[in-house]
């Protein structure tokens, strides 16, 4: 009897090419990884630390402002991270 995971496998298999990828290119996309994170990282700093200042001064309107801008440049730059590593591979 097969598990769940072998199943999935076999399944995802059958739905489109399998893309092997260099050494160097998983170097690479390595790479994009640790830079992106670093750039995720210190946006969420950066402006955790402003969410804190908001809150800490009274200032509570401007804190969902805050958390939907963090929001979105995390987002920005898991795209641009993605859209990186997708050059890489073609």
């Amino acid at each position: 009897m097969k598990s769940a995971y072998e199943l999935a496998m076999e399944r995802l298999a059958g739905t489109g090419p399998v893309i092997s990828l260099t050494d160097e290119q998983r170097a690479e996309i390595g790479a994009i990884d640790d830079r992106f994170r670093a750039k995720i990282a210190e946006r969420e700093l950066f402006l955790n630390d402003l969410i804190a200042k908001a809150v800490g001064s009274g200032n509570y309107h401007e804190v969902p402002d805050l958390k939907t801008q963090l929001a979105r440049e995390i987002a920005s730059l898991r795209a641009d991270g993605e859209t990186a590593k997708d050059k890489v591979r073609s």
